[in-house]
């Protein structure tokens, strides 16, 4: 399974916000869409993420605000990112290794959606779902014939 199989299921709905934006801002949006992240570009570019972990790290350090405090004060600045070809497999360590929720999905410079851990995680329990459907699909039609024929040998 690749990252585009995610992005078709889920949509590409992006929510995108300038690093020189008030955090107060960005934060109003994420909790206004009820997102967990926002996608920070400057002039077309990907430059930082934005996630609910970030505001949450500076409005700590600043004793429960965010002040003025501009967007790239708080986003990472070198998030991962994957490709419409990333496997899932992949995905998954690169999320694992560094704790990442939320991962931009990237084509070549232009950003075609953001894919969260629960995405992942959602996309491997569906798989398993399928797979077991299958597999008791199977087991279900396994022909009355093959089961005689063992009890008949012994």
């Amino acid at each position: 399974m690749k990252v585009s199989d995610i992005l078709r299921v889920k949509g590409n709905t992006l929510y995108t916000v300038k690093p020189d934006e008030p955090l107060a801002v960005a934060v109003e949006i994420m909790a206004g869409k009820d997102i967990g992240s926002l996608v920070v570009m400057d002039h077309g570019d990907l430059v930082g993420m934005l996630t609910f972990r970030e505001v949450i790290q500076l409005a700590a350090k600043q004793g429960g605000g965010v002040g003025r405090t501009l967007v790239r004060s708080a986003m990472d600045d070198h998030p991962l990112t994957c490709t419409l070809e990333t496997e899932m497999d992949e995905v998954r360590r690169m999320m694992l290794d560094r704790h990442a929720r939320y991962m931009p999905v990237m084509d070549k410079r232009m950003l075609m959606g953001v894919i969260s851990f629960y995405d992942v995680a959602k996309a491997v329990v569906d798989s398993q779902d399928f797979e077991n459907k299958m597999l008791k699909a199977y087991i279900r039609d396994w022909p009355a014939d093959a089961s005689k024929d063992e009890s008949s040998a012994s």
